[in-house]
């Protein structure tokens, strides 16, 4: 485990570590024009850009970086990068595929900057999480009704896309890999393949946060999982943190997290949106909202890591991180405490192996 890793790791045991909230809606809120995502250097794109945030990192990474600062300012301990959706499958609806490498290694510079001026400005440490989107491809779900088998990607291409984005961060200066969002546990799957295999190109190890999606009220991922389920799953990579984002907000999303807080034997994090999507697409639930359902978890002992995703704001993380402090962080069950939860015996686990 690196310094930063155990640093890290400490912290979490001291207190509910604060994550930052919505990179895309504070990008919205800035009213950018098509110039503006083109910036000097992307004039003659061939492909509207307007949309792609992550191009920002490459003609705007000024606004980036404030973006964070704003974050960090706030509370965050952690910030994502700009990188949502950085791959080269992403990047390929802006004609722009060729570039993924170079957009997740500046949107991990951009990121370290931000949080060492913090921690010089404030002599307060804090980390970059490397953050992997789920793609715009599904490799589990056929994308035709029609043909239950087709699919429109690979395991492959999902690996070599993911890899080459991980080796990006990772040389950036990332401290964390954060597979978010993730609807298609095949993906993430792929994902945590291609980030072994850069840990191993790059002699290196990471602390893995996992984020998953809940997509709707039924209270499963879009691929069909319950959240024991989605853990079980992937729990094999022995992350540092598994939770939830997306897609709900935090009252809706609590039943959930409490599930996944009764199964898991690591950190536990979420960050929700602000609340559910009004007729517009916005979101309408204010700070304070969010923050005292948020706190209500903790005081549960549901969560270790908390923050915002779509429609959150530097006030929401600014409420979220006063409601929490002082409230003890979740304690992370013993392997054998969690088999017991959930009604089995550590010994039925030793007899499959």
């Amino acid at each position: 485990m690196t310094a930063d890793a155990l640093q890290l790791s400490h912290l979490t045991k001291q207190r509910i570590v604060i994550l930052d909230g919505a990179m895309g809606t504070m990008i919205q809120k800035m009213s950018l024009t098509e110039n503006d995502f083109r910036g000097e250097r992307f004039t003659d794109a061939s492909h509207a850009l307007k949309g792609d945030n992550d191009i920002l990192n490459l003609s705007q990474p000024d606004k980036i970086e404030d973006i964070h600062l704003q974050y960090f300012n706030a509370g965050s301990d952690i910030a994502q990068t700009n990188t949502f959706n950085a791959t080269s499958i992403s990047q390929a609806d802006y004609g722009l595929a060729h570039l993924a490498r170079e957009i997740n290694f500046e949107g991990a510079r951009i990121a370290r900057r931000a949080a060492d001026k913090v921690c010089v400005a404030k002599g307060v440490r804090t980390f970059v999480a490397g953050c992997l989107g789920p793609t715009n491809r599904t490799a589990s779900i056929s994308p035709n009704v029609s043909d239950p088998g087709a699919r429109n990607i690979t395991f492959d291409k999902l690996r070599d896309a993911y890899l080459e984005a991980t080796l990006a961060l990772i040389e950036g200066g990332v401290d964390i890999i954060l597979v978010e969002t993730i609807f298609d546990t095949l993906n993430a799957k792929a994902a945590l393949f291609a980030i072994e295999q850069a840990f191993d190109k790059l002699d290196v190890k990471l602390p893995i946060m996992l984020s998953g999606t809940i997509t709707d009220l039924s209270g499963r991922t879009l691929s069909g999982q319950t959240p024991e389920a989605f853990w079980n799953s992937l729990r094999h990579v022995n992350p540092f943190s598994v939770g939830f984002n997306c897609a709900l907000g935090a009252k809706d999303l609590r039943p959930h997290i409490a599930e996944l807080s009764r199964v898991a034997d690591v950190m536990i994090s979420a960050h929700p949106n602000a609340g559910l999507p009004n007729e517009f697409g916005g979101y309408d639930e204010k700070p304070e909202q969010t923050a005292s359902h948020i706190a209500q978890w903790a005081k549960e002992g549901l969560v270790n890591i908390v923050g915002g995703c779509c429609g959150t704001t530097p006030a929401h993380i600014a409420a979220i991180s006063n409601r929490v402090r002082g409230i003890t962080p979740r304690v992370v069950p013993h392997l054998s405490r969690r088999l017991r939860l959930s009604g089995l015996e550590p010994f039925d686990l030793r007899s499959t192996l």
